[in-house]
């Protein structure tokens, strides 16, 4: 109990976050069970291509671009205006968000079938695929209304230094699809994850209203474009929503390009992608949200020492984590793929390849979720946005190129080099405006000889022992990770300190 009290907020802030991301991760793989278990590899694919479209209306919007600027501008309005001001600007703002989702969800609604055709999946070829993709996009727009509220109240009680609520929420989310896959699936077929979808968008909100409540939100129905504080989201929100575009691009191509593949490689890529997202979320994203807002008050208030030690302790922290777990991963990835889906041979191969590829990137991916917010925390949406476009172009140029040698991987692989080529160039620039960022210690060479023995050792007793593979699996791993800790302990107690 002492230790627990003895921790920072940040800290605190994170492990709540991390918890809840967990048992979220949790109730996402069960999903992603059920779900391979449930259907087809067609239906599969057709399913995560029929989202791209929706997910980029939600990035633009409510989840990303928006949310993400909307919360260093309500923390300095929390700081010098007051919760009254803040939430009068959060109300316009969220009336501004879901009117707009409203109207570009008709445009989507009309050219459905042939964004679907041209633009998303023109390698499926297949008439009747087009078509059910373009019908579950339709439909998968309802939920990306909901998300166009629920996903600025997230960033609303996040601005707040609230992160209980917003934290649950995915979880709920992952409920409603479960539900949409166990009970409505086998009548409904793949329309019935989607009406799962729309469920989980509704639950998603709805467990996020009481903190609005404890706060004291009043809804008001204004927007008024020339309101100062709205112009000053819409200000930063701009340079953000090229850069969520920049990102969106990534999933449109990927999958657009993965359509060309053999049945089954758009849900590989996706599964894997899932895989290594686990813990970039627990350790990269839970980290990331709970600094922000401190780091956007070390801005206002000029806290320069403040500013860099947090950033330098939060990269050396996740370094130290992610490098060993994408080891211990990568070496006992297949037979948890093969024990949790169920697939085939040949479908399996496909995930763990992939799997493996995306673990490459795990560092970066948790550093570029750092650095972009450590941007936005001073309100600079300008150097997040041009490194976003060069890791666009550079994404597009590497995936053909890899792609045309080493098939569906070399999507994976171009993932990795490009999002951690982001990263890295974003947090050179930090460092030249304040120095020793990046200043690492003996952290890299710890987490680089921990990595090699756990992982190592983990191969070595999955290899070797004759027990039945789920409990030897598990056991490695955990025996694995046992081992790393001692390596990575002072970041551990650093992370503690954040």
């Amino acid at each position: 109990m002492g230790y627990t009290i003895g921790m920072s907020h940040i800290a605190r802030s994170s492990l709540i976050i991390a918890v809840f991301f967990g048992l979220d991760k949790i109730l996402g793989f069960l999903r992603q069970v059920f779900f391979n278990r449930q259907f087809s590899a067609a239906e599969r694919d057709v399913f995560f291509v029929s989202n791209n479209i929706p997910d980029l209306l939600s990035a633009l919007i409510s989840g990303g671009a928006l949310g993400i600027a909307l919360i260093p501008i309500l923390s300095e309005f929390l700081e010098r205006d007051g919760r009254q001001a803040a939430w009068d600007l959060f109300s316009r703002i969220v009336n501004l968000a879901f009117l707009v989702t409203a109207c570009i969800s008709v445009v989507i609604i009309l050219l459905a079938e042939p964004l679907v055709r041209h633009v998303i999946a023109p390698g499926f070829n297949d008439p009747a695929k087009w078509a059910l993709t373009a019908s579950l996009m339709r439909l998968d727009l309802m939920a990306i209304l909901i998300f166009s509220i629920s996903g600025l109240v997230m960033a609303g009680l996040q601005a707040n230094q609230h992160f209980l609520l917003p934290a649950m929420a995915p979880g709920f989310y992952n409920l409603g699809q479960i539900f949409g896959i166990m009970v409505l699936g086998p009548r409904l077929g793949i329309f019935g994850l989607v009406y799962g979808v729309i469920l989980g968008a509704l639950l998603h909100l709805a467990i996020q209203l009481p903190g609005l409540l404890r706060f004291g939100y009043r809804w008001a129905p204004a927007i008024d474009l020339r309101n100062p504080g709205v112009q000053q989201v819409l200000r930063l929100m701009g340079p953000r929503l090229l850069t969520m575009l920049c990102l969106q691009s990534y999933f449109l191509a990927r999958d657009r390009l993965a359509s060309f593949f053999e049945e089954g490689a758009v849900s590989a890529l996706n599964n894997g992608w899932f895989i290594q997202q686990v813990p970039e979320t627990l350790i990269g994203t839970a980290i990331a949200i709970a600094l922000l807002p401190s780091l956007s008050e070390h801005f206002v208030r000029g806290q320069t020492d403040d500013f860099r030690q947090t950033v330098n302790r939060a990269l050396r922290a996740m370094l130290a984590l992610t490098v060993p777990i994408a080891a211990l991963l990568a070496v006992s990835i297949r037979p948890l793929v093969r024990i949790a889906f169920d697939f085939e041979p040949r479908e399996t191969e496909m995930v763990v390849w992939a799997t493996r590829a995306f673990l490459l990137g795990l560092m970066g991916h948790t550093w570029l979720e750092v650095a972009v917010r450590s941007f936005y925390a001073r309100q600079n949406a300008t150097t997040p946005l041009l490194a976003a476009f060069l890791q666009a172009v550079a994404y597009i140029l590497l995936a053909v190129s890899l792609s045309r040698t080493v098939g569906h991987i070399g999507l994976a692989l171009a993932d990795t080099f490009s999002f951690s080529g982001q990263a890295l160039l974003l947090l050179f620039l930090l460092n030249r405006r304040f120095p020793g960022v990046l200043q690492l210690g003996g952290t890299l060479w710890r987490a680089g000889l921990g990595a090699l023995i756990g992982g190592g050792l983990t191969y070595a007793l999955i290899q070797m022992l004759p027990l039945p593979i789920l409990p030897l699996s598990l056991g490695a791993l955990a025996t694995g990770g046992l081992v790393v800790l001692p390596f990575i302990w002072s970041e551990v107690k650093l992370l503690v300190r954040l």
